[in-house]
């Protein structure tokens, strides 16, 4: 595994039954992690902070064609699929209780090579068909001394 340097930018727009959609909010978030780059599938993963508001948490994102999983463990547990198209549901299991939620992913880039990747992703959260929120994330990751743009 590599050392990377992770850079997370995101908007996101959350929903109250019966209100108005609130936000945009923005959040940018710059960590060191760890990278391992494989021909079938890659992976980089970090350890959350304070800031996130997840601390005690380590995130995994894994980069398959056409497919991203994202697991997170310890503090907060859940095991989200990004697939361009399709709607999945899992456990969002935190502190203070757990919820089924569903992801519907409208849009999916990835791109990765043995120094880095980028992720270009565009998705609704819902919690019993109730959309609670629209997200859109580009997170990019480079090897620390790499030559990755």
């Amino acid at each position: 595994m590599k050392d990377v340097v992770i850079s997370i930018r995101g908007i996101q727009r959350s929903f109250h039954p019966g209100e108005e959609e609130q936000g945009p909010e923005s959040v940018e978030l710059v960590t060191d992690g760890r990278y391992e780059y494989g021909r079938d599938a890659s992976w980089f993963t970090y350890q959350e902070s304070e800031i996130t508001g997840m601390e005690g948490t380590v995130t995994t994102f894994r980069v398959e064609d056409g497919m991203v999983t994202l697991t997170r463990e310890g503090a907060v547990n859940s095991q989200m699929l990004f697939q361009k198209g399709r709607k999945h549901v899992f456990l969002y299991d935190t502190p203070f209780g757990a919820m089924t939620m569903g992801v519907d992913t409208q849009q999916l880039r990835t791109e990765t090579d043995e120094h880095g990747g980028q992720l270009d992703i565009v998705y609704s959260v819902d919690v019993d068909n109730v959309l609670l929120g629209r997200n859109t994330f580009r997170i990019d990751w480079k090897e620390k001394g790499g030559s990755r743009q």
